[in-house]
């Protein structure tokens, strides 16, 4: 390994030990409670909550997926910025509520909040089972951006596999020892960190290659490769993404944002209303520092044309320029910081939701103490299944999360209907949330079968709406004394 690698390398692994600090320290404060380990005794800030939420969402598909769709689809990368201009819109509205009835009835998961509006346990286990099953990919996701990093920048003297093993291991430590708040201080440490870098990156690399953002952009025109400019680009086979596609791919993720599990708790973990607000209006401009990220994967069009996979062309740029090895080192240690704040979170989101959905549901004599144990062992369970998934799928990084919107989006009408419905009822709940995530599985397995080519989390909702309405019609309301604390909220 040369001299120019370890010195990169060495920068990372200060990064990690940052981390690692900044994630146990918090442990030492917190209550040992449930309520402390998975909602930080409902007591974060508006500065904390603000990147738990930004940086939570921004991820491995963010500095890797996203220069990678710029890189090989152009223009098709837009429905990320379009997707979380709109997703946050609702949160604003559920939140709120969400947080007031989490303080009543001491609520930490959203499958025990719709749970209890439903009267209904079988529904939280089926949302707690969709809630892992959905995580899982997501968190593949960010071990697997891990990875590629770590081996690039050494060389391959650290394969994808032991990069993605140290990285997470880091992470697994500080979630077990401080639970929520060690993701939210470690999470505004990354988020801070990957901003600086994204926008130092993406201004640097177009002027580096092409003597400046605008001349990237002419000289693309100019191009055989002008096409990838044009919305809605093109798809991973390189023919022209329809409009279908585009368009449904950018309504699926705004639908499923909002309701992301792991995003969705966090409002039990805000300390006011007024917080939880003000950090959803903000939430947009950390929507900005994707804009340098796509520029990373435009400048690499011309310059270097066929590296494959598309989503190490991040990487591949940072091992062909004769950038200082210090540059390298930051711009990987930023990755790093996209990949485990949005990691964190979901590991200790999956944990949290599988125990207190899952078995807590169906033992409701768990201690208190048992319970956070259980959390604990539940989420190095979880962390070796996803790292299982990221050594051996060879799955595209945005597919992967574009896949998981699919079933995630599902939640997104009961919890409209636990606030905004009444006559919504347990029944109709189950039977809509079943049936929308059968339909989503069925077209992503057969698509083919699509009368036209909607991303197949659209057929799931069609679906998911019309039986949650008829049978919430025809059965028992659900009872009003319930209902009415929702609908006072």
């Amino acid at each position: 390994m040369t001299s120019a690698a370890v010195a990169s390398l060495t920068i990372c692994g200060l990064y990690l030990l940052a981390s690692l600090v900044l994630g146990i320290i918090p442990g030492l404060k917190v209550s040992r409670s449930v309520t402390g380990y998975v909602a930080g005794d409902r007591g974060m800030s508006l500065l904390v909550m603000y990147f738990v939420l930004g940086a939570s969402i921004f991820s491995s598909f963010a500095f890797l997926g996203g220069p990678g769709w710029a890189y090989s689809r152009g223009a098709a990368a837009y429905y990320i910025l379009a997707y979380g201009v709109l997703g946050m819109v609702p949160f604003y509205f559920f939140g709120p509520r969400a947080r007031r009835l989490g303080e009543r009835f001491g609520f930490v998961t959203q499958a025990e909040l719709l749970g209890r509006r439903f009267a209904s346990k079988p529904l939280a286990v089926l949302l707690g089972v969709l809630s892992v099953v959905v995580l899982i990919p997501y968190l593949t996701l960010q071990m697997k951006g891990a990875g590629y990093i770590l081996s690039t920048v050494s060389g391959g003297f650290i394969s994808e596999a032991v990069g993605a093993a140290i990285t997470y291991g880091v992470v697994l430590t500080y979630v077990l020892a401080s639970g929520v708040l060690g993701v939210g201080w470690t999470n505004t440490f990354q988020g801070l960190f990957m901003m600086v870098v994204a926008w130092g990156l993406g201004l640097y690399l177009p002027y580096r290659l092409h003597g400046g953002v605008g001349a990237m952009f002419e000289k693309l025109a100019a191009s055989d490769q002008a096409h990838l400019l044009v919305a809605p680009g093109t798809t991973a086979s390189g023919e022209p993404w329809t409009w279908w596609g585009f368009s449904s791919a950018v309504l699926i993720s705004a639908i499923g944002f909002s309701v992301w599990p792991h995003l969705f708790m966090k409002s039990f973990a805000a300390k006011s209303d007024r917080i939880l607000r003000l950090t959803v209006v903000l939430y947009p401009t950390f929507q900005i520092f994707l804009v340098p990220i796509l520029l990373i994967g435009f400048s690499g069009i011309l310059a270097y044309p066929g590296v494959a996979p598309a989503d190490t062309i991040l990487p591949f740029l940072l091992t062909q320029l004769d950038l200082s090895p210090l540059l390298v080192g930051l711009v990987c240690a930023g990755t790093l910081a996209a990949s485990m704040s949005s990691g964190d979170a979901i590991l200790h989101a999956a944990a949290s939701i599988g125990i207190r959905d899952g078995l807590a549901t169906v033992a409701p004599n768990l201690s208190d103490e048992m319970q956070r144990t259980l959390v604990r062992g539940l989420a190095i369970l979880v962390a070796v299944v996803a790292y299982y998934f990221a050594v051996v799928s060879k799955v595209s990084i945005v597919a992967l999360l574009l896949a998981a919107y699919g079933g995630v989006a599902q939640i997104f009408p009961l919890v409209f209907a636990a606030f905004y419905w009444p006559r919504a009822t347990g029944a109709g709940a189950l039977a809509a949330l079943a049936s929308g995530i059968g339909v989503s599985t069925f077209f992503f397995l057969q698509p083919a079968a699509r009368p036209v080519p909607l991303h197949e989390g659209i057929y799931g909702l069609v679906v998911n709406l019309g039986v949650l309405v008829v049978v919430s019609l025809l059965t028992k309301p659900s009872p009003p004394k319930t209902v009415q604390a929702f609908l006072e909220t």
